[in-house]
């Protein structure tokens, strides 16, 4: 059912007018769904259950969604629930639906009420839905009995209350404390604040970092070609291959370029390497790393 466009009120007086099913009604249609694929079964069982859909969406409009998005939401859930109904089962199909569309209408809100992903689990679902209100019951109650609740000591009956650990009852609180800021704000009324995200640490090299990281690198390339330079041709063709590419070759492929068995490959390998620690020895701890 596409909602895109109407206004709330005009929803409200079609699913007013849509006909009520009594149960036989129902299952017939339940039944046409379910075995024959009847579309115009599905359409009367969702439309005559409409108006219980917005009634739910009208639930949750103190948390600032739009109302023709609630409804919109609880169209999915019903949807889904006429899709997966087993009329064998013996229940009223009003009775099914309601779980399904108070689901797709929370999964709504959650996913809309901050960037930051507010909750995943069911237990923090049924923190972010009810602990307002556990909170100003445990409050009344409190205050009917001369007490004020300290912040931790509340939390803590919060926890035990909804059946949550209390790091969740922490976290929750903090999230619903307060709603998502742009970066780009300013830090100040005037139009000359410094924007928030210009306070965030850059991870980047600094300039220093950077030129000092370039000279050691220039270092030990200067280190590294000497010492080539002290080998023989097929020593350095050795290294090269088995050290200085991307894609290292493996000693078989080298002794069968070069007729040679696999173990005079390591063993050339092995003394080309040892020349060149003698060349570069006491130089560099990263040139030492290289042979290891």
């Amino acid at each position: 059912m596409a909602l895109d466009g109407f206004r709330d009120n005009t929803l409200s007086r079609i699913a007013m007018k849509a006909e009520l099913l009594d149960a036989e009604t129902e299952l017939k249609l339940a039944y046409a769904w379910r075995d024959n694929r009847d579309e115009q079964a599905l359409h009367r069982l969702i439309h005559a259950y409409m108006r219980l859909a917005i009634s739910m969406a009208a639930k949750f409009k103190r948390y600032g969604a739009p109302m023709n998005d609630l409804i919109q939401e609880a169209g999915v859930g019903l949807m889904k629930a006429a899709d997966k109904f087993d009329p064998d089962r013996g229940v009223r199909f009003s009775t099914y639906a309601v779980w399904w569309i108070k689901a797709s209408i929370q999964d709504y809100v959650m996913r809309n009420w901050s960037m930051v992903r507010t909750g995943s689990t069911s237990s923090q679902k049924s923190l972010f839905f009810n602990m307002r209100r556990v909170q100003a019951r445990l409050e009344r109650e409190a205050a009917a009995r001369g007490e004020q609740l300290e912040g931790h000591t509340l939390r803590k009956m919060i926890a035990e209350e909804i059946g949550v650990p209390l790091h969740d009852v922490e976290m929750m609180e903090g999230r619903l404390s307060g709603s998502d800021f742009s970066l780009n704000a300013t830090q100040a009324a005037d139009d000359e604040g410094r924007e928030w995200i210009d306070a965030l640490e850059d991870d980047s090299a600094q300039a220093s970092e950077t030129v000092e990281n370039d000279l050691d690198n220039a270092q030990l390339r200067e280190w590294l070609v000497m010492a080539l330079n002290g080998l023989n041709e097929r020593e350095r063709f050795i290294v090269r291959e088995r050290k200085l590419r991307d894609d290292p070759r493996t000693l078989e492929s080298l002794g069968s370029e070069l007729n040679l068995s696999k173990e005079r490959i390591r063993q050339l390998e092995a003394a080309a390497f040892i020349k060149m620690r003698k060349s570069l020895e006491g130089q560099s701890k990263e040139v030492h790393n290289f042979f290891l």
